[in-house]
């Protein structure tokens, strides 16, 4: 039961832990160093004087990163059955099929290359140190960008499959028309049509080396009608990818927010197409602990309500605190006055923050909404005579 109990710990840590808990902040944090510093090793130790000066240095961190991405790729081997899915095909057949995932394979050519050598000292495996480049796609389990990039890749593998072929059918048959009309005139630039295919990559990429050009007039006119549709059909995977990317990123960030909104009592009420219009107009703000979210005096420009953590409200005679689900500066737009105390948060805090011509909007629209803000505005008015010079 201790064993198993200590690798759940683990497993949380390393594989499913929530992404705001210290130790796997901490432990990805670490990763991502030392990622980074084995890319840039590998780069810098091909500068001579700095592998002269410095090889050796190379060499132990080499060793100590080894040593740890493989202690990592164990790790993960061993907590692998706390996954449900890996569960069910028992402890050895489920940790082979997980092993054969895309990133515990990365893992393992991440630190083969070293281990290989140790097995075979006496084969020049340097070829193989390439392959430690491969500890840059580990950055992928720590980034959710470089996740979501890859999944919109993957779904958009279909036109991006049709793009290539449309590209690679230009690129054949401009290749085809240029290598008959300059043959004759350039037979070593363009002996043959593989030859003419460089040229016409480079043209279509707009790249333009330079080093194989068409000197016939009508090699020049095609030249330049091959670069006009370059421009075209190169930008198409751009704008699939582009377009993919935004859309998920989109989708992702509504469904957040449609969750958020609709767990806030004040908006507990709203159905779909309601909440949906709310999320337009609402803000989110991360504000740290013992940030200020406004001072007493300042002008009301919107109301706030509390997706997590504490604040303060300071009147002098009852101060009060807020938690999750309550809204706070109701009560200055109501009345249409300055901020009447200072709030100010506890704890790291999230907030929505509705301004104020959406706030008026709103509570006209919804009478239940306005009926929560004149309660509320009634409940805290004892609060608020003690600083309104107005009551």
């Amino acid at each position: 039961m201790a064993t198993k109990s200590f690798r759940r710990r683990i497993y949380y840590l390393i594989e499913a832990s929530h992404p705001d808990h210290r130790g796997t902040r901490a432990f990805d944090t670490v990763m991502v160093v030392m990622i980074v510093a084995n890319i840039l090793s590998v780069i810098l130790e091909t500068v001579p004087s700095l592998d002269a000066e410095y090889g050796r240095a190379f060499h132990l961190f080499d060793r100590i990163s080894v040593a740890l991405f493989t202690v990592e790729y164990l790790a993960r081997l061993w907590v692998a059955v706390e996954h449900a899915p890996v569960a069910r095909h028992g402890a050895v057949l489920g940790r082979l099929r997980f092993a054969m995932g895309p990133y515990m394979v990365i893992d393992l050519l991440a630190i083969a290359p070293f281990y290989l050598s140790l097995i075979m000292p006496a084969a020049d495996l340097r070829v193989l140190r390439v392959f430690r480049l491969l500890r840059m796609l580990k950055l992928a389990r720590y980034s959710p960008g470089l996740n979501t990039l890859m999944r919109v890749l993957s779904e958009e593998r279909r036109a991006l499959g049709a793009a290539l072929i449309v590209m690679m059918g230009l690129l054949v048959l401009c290749s085809t028309l240029v290598y008959h009309l300059e043959h004759p005139v350039q037979p070593d630039k363009f002996g043959s049509i593989p030859d003419a295919m460089w040229w016409g990559l480079a043209t279509l990429t707009t790249v333009g080396y330079g080093d194989v050009v068409p000197v016939t007039p009508l090699g020049k006119i095609l030249g330049g009608a091959m670069m006009i549709f370059g421009l075209g059909m190169f930008a198409i995977p751009i704008g699939i990818v582009a377009s993919a990317f935004s859309r998920d990123i989109h989708q992702r960030d509504f469904v957040i927010s449609f969750g958020m909104v609709s767990n806030v009592p004040a908006f507990s009420h709203l159905g779909p197409i309601e909440i949906e219009r709310i999320i337009r107009v609402l803000q989110s703000r991360r504000m740290r602990a013992g940030s200020l979210v406004f001072a007493k005096g300042d002008p009301a420009d919107a109301v706030y309500f509390i997706l997590s953590g504490t604040l303060r409200v300071e009147f002098p005679r009852h101060p009060f605190e807020l938690g999750s689900g309550d809204f706070f500066g109701e009560g200055a737009l109501y009345r249409n006055t300055p901020r009447l105390a200072r709030v100010r948060c506890l704890t790291d805090c999230r907030l929505l923050r509705l301004a104020r011509e959406d706030f008026d909007t709103l509570t006209e629209d919804d009478p239940d909404f306005r009926a929560k803000i004149e309660a509320a505005v009634s409940e805290r008015q004892p609060a608020a005579e003690d600083l309104d010079p107005h009551s």
